[in-house]
């Protein structure tokens, strides 16, 4: 699992482009260009994600951003031949959130010079993805499976970044990574199963737990980012958009 957590941490190294007025990004002005020269840009971050886990990690690292989520929400929904790669899956769903705020702005005749960012995390264990409990039956049979446990939190990020100096001339591109954390649980009785999900926490996180709160007691150990584990690898973000995240920042979106 080390190797393809290796393996998968050397990509989002080139940006894909998009047709955008019936042109690719790279016929206008190039995505690569664009960001290397960011610095002299002033950028509008968004943030496509309503999780206060993944605002909290960007207000900690002193980004300027806002928040927008999808007017229509996402379809979330996988082919069978996509659960088969975790990676690959979380990849889809991430761009799918970034894309579809990037769409609205474009309906907006937007203006200006912005990256939005998009993100999903799942539970892996097993080869079997661990999403979001339906219900208490559900929350409970995730945890009984991960105690006494190594499983595997994969977060895909992507990133969009959208050039418009003017309505008419618009270029678009994305990069999208995935970050792996493994994470080892304690031996967990029906006692401690029970406490936990009393708290609360449990229903609107992957495998039925939050390790940033009381979740944090099931855990024995990691290997990894804990940002990854909380929703967004934060580290990994900063250290393969330096430009964008350098660059001055407004709120325009």
């Amino acid at each position: 699992m080390a190797d393809k957590a290796s393996e998968r941490s050397r990509e989002g190294t080139a940006w894909e482009t998009i047709m955008v007025n019936d042109q690719t990004a790279s016929d206008q002005v190039t995505t690569d260009q664009t960001a290397n020269e960011s610095v002299d840009i002033e950028f509008d971050i968004v943030l496509a994600s309503a999780s206060p886990r993944r605002r909290e990690l960007l207000e900690q690292a002193g980004v300027a951003f806002v928040v927008r989520t999808p007017q229509t929400p996402v379809d979330e929904t996988l082919e069978p031949d996509d659960l088969l790669d975790p990676h690959e899956a979380a990849k889809k769903l991430a761009e799918r959130k970034a894309g579809a705020v990037v769409q609205e702005v474009l309906s907006e005749k937007y203006q200006g010079y912005a990256a939005v960012i998009g993100s999903d995390t799942m539970v892996v264990c097993d080869g079997r993805i661990f999403g979001k409990p339906a219900n208490l039956s559900d929350a409970k049979h995730m945890l009984r499976q991960l105690s006494g446990r190594t499983h595997e939190v994969v977060t895909a990020v992507s990133v969009w970044l959208l050039a418009a100096p003017t309505v008419e001339d618009v270029s678009l591109g994305f990069r999208t990574f995935t970050d792996a954390t493994r994470v080892r649980f304690h031996e967990l009785s029906d006692d401690d199963i029970a406490a936990y999900l009393r708290e609360g926490e449990s229903f609107d996180k992957a495998g039925a737990y939050a390790i940033q709160g009381k979740g944090e007691r099931l855990v024995a150990g990691i290997d990894g980012n804990m940002s990854t584990v909380i929703g967004l690898p934060i580290e990994r973000l900063l250290n393969d958009f330096p430009d964008i995240f350098a660059a001055k920042h407004s709120n325009h979106v």
